[in-house]
């Protein structure tokens, strides 16, 4: 059977990336330019920025990809892009090289959703098995998903208002860790007892998630404890805060596994890096004797082995679009 490499990019937000993919679970080389340093003086991506920089690398990624690979574009099967969901500026500036390499050496343009690549960056460790509960976790999803077979997806709940990564970002800023923010808050919660009070968010039946109610609760707790002449202790409050994120999500999808009897649960997005939640989630399983899959950190965060791993799947459906393929900054995963 010949094989099959994909490539594909990546440029969603601030990450510039490239990937070579065989047959949709072996990365042959990634290239990720990312911009972390570059808006961290802002406390977030600033979206003009990030797309400036997009256009300054994208070519360049590319190129070095190739390089690392020893391939050419004439080796490729096919094109696979991020079109959507994301920063729109960014989205194009990928959109468009994609666009571009697709025309010129004649390969089907793949259309992948941002966090269909997310959900797939687990291929990359071991193959999916069906049925399985994805949950996603990331700056700006929490979602569950159920699939049954290969590019079929159906979510059962997700984010009412903030996602999680948002929540530990903004939560970082009260605390005073900065940007990003997700990670300090990980690393300091290793440290700290969770000592503070704080409640459960949507504590019902539902697969639903909310987390503005967290975050506006860690903001009141830290400026009732400055007017009344207190301290907040940093790493307390982030294992408090921690912990209740963590609660939230193994609440919920522990019952989504027993409700639909899955034992296979995979874990995506860049949230998906954290210690905490990771531990939570093995515990759980454990209990549940549910097998569960997490990528490395590597393919957690934003990058294009996930998006290339999607398109092969995706290609093998059926799924190209043309050279009228426009970005959305926001779209369903289907």
């Amino acid at each position: 059977m010949k094989d099959i490499y994909i490539l594909g990019i990546e440029s969603s937000c601030d990450e510039t990336s490239c990937s070579i993919v065989k047959n949709g679970c072996e990365e042959i080389a990634t290239v990720v330019l990312s911009q972390i340093d570059i808006h961290t003086d802002f406390g977030g991506v600033v979206p003009e920025i990030a797309s400036r920089h997009h256009v300054k690398n994208i070519t360049m990624v590319i190129e070095q990809c190739l390089r690392q690979a020893n391939m050419k574009i004439e080796d490729m099967e096919a094109i696979g892009i991020t079109y959507g969901p994301g920063l729109i500026g960014s989205l194009l500036v990928g959109l468009e090289a994609a666009k571009t390499l697709s025309y010129l050496y004649h390969k089907p343009l793949i259309p992948v959703h941002h966090i269909a690549g997310h959900i797939y960056a687990n291929q990359l460790v071991e193959p999916l098995k069906f049925p399985l509960l994805a949950l996603v976790v990331s700056g700006g999803h929490t979602d569950l998903i159920r699939m049954d077979k290969h590019y079929s997806f159906e979510k059962l709940g997700g984010t009412l208002d903030d996602a999680v990564g948002e929540c530990y970002d903004k939560v970082a800023r009260v605390i005073g860790l900065g940007y990003p923010g997700g990670p300090k808050i990980d690393q300091l919660a290793k440290v700290g007892k969770p000592n503070y009070h704080l409640p459960m968010p949507l504590n019902d039946d539902s697969y639903n998630f909310s987390f503005s109610g967290l975050k506006s609760a860690v903001i009141n707790l830290a400026h009732h404890e400055e007017q009344i002449g207190h301290k907040i202790i940093p790493e307390d409050l982030a294992a408090s805060f921690q912990q209740v994120v963590v609660d939230s999500v193994v609440k919920k999808v522990r019952k989504a596994l027993k409700d639909y009897q899955m034992d296979q649960l995979i874990v995506a997005g860049g949230v998906a890096a954290n210690r905490g939640l990771r531990d939570g989630l093995q515990k759980m399983c454990e209990e549940e004797h549910v097998h569960l899959s997490i990528p490395p950190i590597q393919f957690c965060t934003d990058n294009a082995a996930m998006i290339a791993a999607a398109a092969y799947f995706a290609y093998r459906e059926g799924r190209i679009a043309d050279l009228a393929l426009n970005s959305k900054s926001s779209d369903s995963l289907h």
